[in-house]
């Protein structure tokens, strides 16, 4: 294997670019993490699996990846537009629970859902709420360097004096302006945005730190900009997100971390789109906001949900039903039970391997390298398809060889080692009646060359 060239969609520019790092042989991404305030559902979980097939194609490529993941314990307010109660404080008070007790619950959910959905945890979770003297540190470079101004809810980023604001998002200040009915306040400009929002009664809050500007605690966007450039440098080369954080929080982003270091942020943003139902986003106004845990107790596996994802290319809309993941679990079970009655050959198939290489340097065509893989599953004449799906799997993450142990109940053990006893005696009648019984208790036997085999059915 060898770094051959790969291609991203940059949505700085909107095109398809060959990626070059700033390091050779080395790849620094940053994405943006959970707010810890509640469950995440499938639709953010998308972004991660996204995010998690970016860093392992890079990986497969033989690039040594550094993958930092935010993780928002303060400062996300229930409005982007820098209104609102701080969402940890009002889930804290919804709880009963101190706003660190919430954090960390709510992360290990998180993180026990990266688990489940196989994706790779990153080098480092910093913590908004452990990174407030690097915050600072931020404000007040651009306090120095003349891009901040105080009101009397705090300390706001002015937007007109960074001449490249918008960029991103493909509009430029002075259309944002003439669109914008966002109340000023006494914001000089309806896209200026907290950098420090003071407490409205300082010693109320939980989470509230002495500035040099007063009692109060970051924005929400700061942090992504403090802590990136703190693990991984004043430039990155890979930033991952939602496409709904363009137009606000990446854009922001942007505008304080070249303000304050005068140099480039990223070079290639990575944006994925929505997951939706029925064609709108999903969202807890529109429902169909379903966790891993919700679609295990329907009898979906995270699996299942892991191959619907990859089904649909990161940039396009994918529309969720259950009838969809329904199509996903069967196409999974199918492609897992082929691959499990492969034999090892210990080859590689390397006409096969350079195609599904082909299709993920491709701006991560997901959907073009299942297809790949189904093709080598097929192909009746084909060597080398156990250690080909393996190093396949190292992208898709689909566990294909690694199935988990069934935890089979007692009465089903019973009946099997039944069964397994009737057809030593040729019994065939009772081996049938005993499949059939293993069968209504939800459970399948096959009858391989070297023994019994169960699944769920």
């Amino acid at each position: 294997m060898n770094q051959n060239k790969i291609f991203f969609y940059n949505t700085l520019g909107r095109k398809l670019e060959e990626f070059k790092p700033i390091k050779p042989g080395e790849v620094s991404i940053y994405s943006c993490g959970p707010t810890v305030y509640w469950y995440q559902h499938i639709g953010n979980l998308r972004s991660y699996i996204f995010a998690d097939v970016l860093k392992k194609t890079l990986i497969f490529n033989d690039y040594k990846v550094t993958h930092i993941i935010n993780v928002t314990d303060v400062g996300h307010l229930t409005s982007d537009a820098d209104e609102g109660e701080d969402k940890m404080e009002k889930a804290s008070a919804k709880e009963g629970k101190t706003a660190k007790e919430i954090a960390e619950y709510y992360f290990q959910i998180f993180r026990d859902d990266f688990k489940k959905l196989n994706i790779t945890e990153p080098n480092v979770w910093p913590k908004a709420s452990e990174h407030i003297k690097e915050q600072m540190a931020l404000i007040e470079t651009l306090e120095q360097k003349g891009f901040t101004y105080k009101t009397a809810d705090g300390i706001y980023f002015d937007t007109s004096k960074f001449p490249h604001y918008g960029e991103l998002s493909g509009q430029n200040l002075s259309d944002i302006k003439a669109g914008s009915r966002v109340e000023l306040r006494d914001k000089k400009n309806p896209t200026d945005f907290a950098l420090w929002k003071f407490s409205e009664n300082p010693g109320k809050r939980q989470q509230e730190w002495e500035s040099p500007w007063g009692v109060g605690f970051p924005g929400w966007h700061l942090e992504c900009s403090a802590m990136s450039m703190k693990y991984l440098g004043e430039t990155l080369d890979i930033h991952t997100g939602g496409e709904d954080h363009i137009n606000i929080h990446h854009t922001n982003e942007i505008a304080q971390s070249e303000a304050a270091t005068g140099k480039t942020f990223v070079h290639y943003w990575l944006h994925g789109a929505f997951l939706t139902s029925r064609g709108e986003k999903i969202s807890k106004s529109k429902g169909g906001l379903y966790t891993i845990s919700e679609l295990k107790k329907l009898g979906y596996e995270p699996m299942h949900f892991r191959y619907l994802v990859l089904g649909t290319h990161y940039r396009k809309p994918l529309d969720f039903s259950l009838e969809a993941l329904d199509g996903a679990k069967n196409a999974y079970e199918r492609m897992a039970n082929i691959t499990s009655d492969i034999k090892d050959d210990e080859k590689i198939n390397d006409k096969y391997l350079a195609e599904f290489q082909e299709k993920i340097n491709n701006d991560l065509d997901m959907p073009g390298a299942l297809a790949v893989l189904w093709n080598l599953l097929r192909d009746e004449k084909a060597e080398g398809k156990k250690q080909t799906i393996n190093k396949m799997d190292e992208v898709l993450g689909l566990k294909l060889n690694q199935k988990e142990k069934m935890e089979i109940p007692d009465q089903i053990e019973i009946l099997m080692k039944e069964r397994e006893q009737a057809r030593k005696n040729k019994d065939w009648k009772l081996s049938d009646e005993l499949r059939d019984k293993i069968k209504e208790q939800g459970y399948i036997v096959e009858d391989k060359p070297d023994g019994q085999k169960i699944k769920k059915a």
